[in-house]
């Protein structure tokens, strides 16, 4: 079941982009991406994904959807709202999801968001929103509103051969060349002289605003629907084991699985991810 059908749907936001795999009629699983990836993220595991209608949208400002226009931001919000849009121009009522990083941050709120749209729920290496301390909420805001103000200035790097920029993706997250070249071959565009990242710039600031930790943990403790949650052992420094697994413990019908492995895990042990989480999937 290899992710090779493309697909676009016109959202308010610009149009999203995607890949999709299976037959319609089957659970229908909507798979989000982390920050800075793309649909390619899903290519490895997909084959090993049977019985599933899948659809993987290059999320807004990602991969090959549009940018979203000047005025509107990459907030948590808004990203709910683009989850429920392309649930929308599916036709999907329900449906269930599976979200790795930053797509599993998203995916959490929208499971709790909309408890009656959302059937189950696989987060892989996330669970809810990252936390920030109340200490450090001014400091925060100064430093994203600095950044976003000098954006317009800065200059976008150009690579002039695209194998530098799949190095530059295995020494950014510790990839293998193979599926490093995955992300890469749909995340960069060609430009005078060379290849650059066809991601928005944007994406790069920081967030205004976060949420403190009790506020993540109401958030997680309001998902109601069956969850996987799938974390890679070593823990990433921003997620402490002890912390995610005081997360994954407030879900009423959660189920917590750590696998050895890097933060791509599900792009680098397809099969054993699969195993993990695919009858899940099939509910």
């Amino acid at each position: 079941m290899g992710l090779t059908r493309g697909f676009e749907l016109a959202l308010p936001g610009g149009t999203v982009r995607g890949l999709r795999a299976g037959a319609e009629g089957a659970p229908r699983v909507l798979a989000l991406h982390g920050w800075l990836d793309n649909a390619a993220s899903f290519a490895p595991l997909a084959p090993f994904l049977q019985g599933l209608d899948l659809v993987v949208p290059d999320l807004p400002g990602h991969g090959r959807s549009d940018h979203l226009p000047r005025g509107m931001d990459y907030s948590f919000a808004g990203a709910v709202h683009g989850v429920l849009d392309i649930a929308d121009a599916l036709g999907w009522e329900h449906f269930t999801l599976l979200g790795h990083s930053m797509g599993a941050g998203i995916a959490s709120l929208v499971a709790a968001a909309c408890p009656a749209r959302v059937q189950r729920l696989v987060a892989i290496e996330a669970l809810g929103a990252l936390a920030e301390v109340p200490e450090r909420t001014v400091e925060r805001l100064r430093q994203a509103v600095e950044a976003t103000r000098a954006l317009p200035g800065k200059r976008l790097r150009v690579f002039p051969d695209l194998e530098l920029a799949v190095r530059a993706r295995m020494q950014a997250n510790g990839l293998g060349e193979a599926v490093a070249r995955l992300l890469v071959e749909r995340g960069t565009e060609a430009v005078d002289g060379g290849w650059r990242w066809s991601s928005d710039p944007r994406l790069t600031l920081p967030t205004m605003v976060r949420m403190t930790e009790a506020q993540v943990e109401d958030l997680v403790a309001g998902i109601t629907c069956p969850v996987k949650v799938l974390f890679a052992d070593p823990a990433q420094p921003y997620l402490p084991d002890p912390v995610r697994r005081a997360r994954a413990a407030l879900l009423p019908a959660g189920e917590l699985l750590v696998m050895a492995g890097g933060h791509h895990l599900h792009m680098e042990q397809p099969r054993e991810v699969a195993a993990a989480i695919g009858g899940f999937l099939q509910g």
